[in-house]
């Protein structure tokens, strides 16, 4: 009878906090920009702790045919987990999509970040710290991270066409609350949607005062424009989630 019921907790453990790592959940966000784009954002890799494979990434971009893959931030923290890295960036790669990313603040929080900003450049990743690129459709806006305190969003806007539908990339949320330019859609990752959904998590873990006001995943609005927050692909601290799965959001503009 006891190793019945030490199957049934491993189970139990499995199903509650590992299965969600594994189980991933494509996301579908439509908000039209009358663009016709479909836009793959994968955000907190954290390659440390990632239990969906480089091949799974690889048949999803494949399967959603996205026009662009964004990446908002948060590759790993550990140099040692580089090579690891390398191999993701070798699937993504292999789609030939164009892909455009920026860094999070377990990205600054590694030894010599210019590794991985080199790693980044050599796979061909376009990487936006606190600058703008003309896209034929759109401008696209890449600021840096705002819990590393790296964020500039005049530098960020200072070349931006206004005329044109403008859409931002970004790790941290929290900047929506210092962004006082107008933009047409903006996405970010860093909260996890909690990782664990647990009453009064953001209240016990200080991520900044958005997730406080209960604002931490999913499409919402402000006086300056839309945002989305992904739930993140992989995990931070201990690599389990609760009742919150892994996530690659698919964005119709």
């Amino acid at each position: 009878m006891i190793y019945i019921s030490i199957v049934i907790l491993i189970l139990l453990f499995y199903i509650s906090l590992i299965l969600p790592t594994q189980w991933l959940k494509i996301e579908q966000i439509k908000h039209p920009l009358n663009l016709n784009l479909k836009i793959l954002q994968i955000s907190d890799l954290h390659v440390e702790r990632l239990r969906i494979s480089p091949s799974k990434i690889t048949t999803i971009i494949h399967r959603e045919n996205p026009n662009y893959i964004i990446i908002t931030g948060d590759f790993t923290k550990r140099s040692k987990s580089l090579s690891k890295l390398e191999k993701y960036l070798r699937a993504l790669t292999i789609c030939n999509v164009p892909i455009y990313c920026v860094l999070g603040n377990h990205d600054y929080q590694q030894k010599n970040v210019k590794d991985l900003i080199n790693l980044l450049r050599k796979y061909g990743l376009h990487l936006l710290r606190n600058e703008s690129v003309h896209l034929d459709q759109f401008e696209l806006i890449g600021i840096d991270d705002f819990d590393s305190g790296m964020s500039n969003i005049e530098a960020s806007f200072h070349a931006v066409d206004h005329n044109r539908t403008k859409v931002v990339i970004t790790h941290d949320p929290n900047v929506v609350l210092h962004l006082n330019k107008h933009y047409d859609f903006l996405m970010a990752g860093h909260l996890h949607g909690k990782q664990f959904n647990i009453p009064f998590f953001f209240s016990i873990k200080n991520t900044g005062d958005l997730p406080r006001r209960g604002i931490y995943k999913g499409l919402h609005n402000n006086q300056y424009g839309t945002y989305d927050i992904s739930k993140g692909i992989g995990q931070t601290g201990i690599n389990a989630r609760f009742l919150v799965r892994s996530e690659i959001t698919m964005h119709h503009l």
